[in-house]
């Protein structure tokens, strides 16, 4: 029964200031290097893990190179588990891309809002298709008694575990809390998911961000 362990990276100076990160090379806070720091420990002090997924995203690398030393594996880097891709609205604040383009709403547009993508961006569908082409590699490639430990970015991991808990991407997303560096823990037995943990933080020394 493979064990995967999900996480999200440490705080960036684009997470402080509230602005849309997509692929943008953001590097980690003093504060996300701290929480990387403390993921790490926790995860080996908790988890015999076999292997380091990332990310290919700057944030997600300075995350995964914290655990990877702390549990003696060398990551790798996949562009399938990377943030959604805001285009041309990358940078801009949270609050004025989605009061000003109706449209990427969820709140406001509901469903249409999963298929509309941001000028040379992604939609919530597209994102949500990558990042679960991802999720099926990382099963094929691990045997049963595998732990592997996966860091990502806020989106793909509540499209993820809302496709694993069967919710559609609005409630998905909508309802979905993965605060910086929160570990989650899935089971997989016979082909079939479920969450054990989400959002753990309690780990972490500070309030999470």
């Amino acid at each position: 029964m493979p064990t995967v362990l999900l996480a999200r990276h440490g705080e960036t100076t684009w997470n402080r200031d509230g602005r849309l990160q997509g692929w943008a090379p953001t590097p980690l806070t003093d504060r996300g290097h701290d929480q990387a720091r403390a993921l790490a420990a926790a995860v080996a002090a908790e988890y015999d893990v076999d292997r380091v997924v990332a990310s290919d995203l700057r944030r997600a690398r300075q995350t995964a190179s914290y655990l990877a030393d702390h549990v003696g594996r060398d990551p790798t880097f996949e562009s399938a588990w990377r943030e959604r891709d805001f285009g041309r609205y990358q940078g801009l604040p949270h609050e004025t891309v989605f009061e000003d383009h109706e449209r990427l709403s969820l709140a406001r547009a509901g469903r249409d809002a999963v298929d509309a993508r941001p000028e040379s961006g992604e939609s919530l569908r597209d994102v949500r298709e990558r990042v679960l082409s991802g999720w099926e590699r990382v099963l094929a490639e691990s045997s049963d008694d595998e732990t592997v430990a996966i860091v990502a970015h806020g989106g793909p991991l509540y499209l993820l575990l809302g496709a694993v808990d069967d919710r559609d991407i609005v409630s998905a997303v909508v309802e979905g809390e993965q605060h910086n560096c929160a570990l989650n823990e899935l089971q997989v037995e016979n082909g079939a998911s479920r969450v054990v943990a989400e959002n753990r933080t309690d780990f972490l020394d500070e309030a999470p961000a």
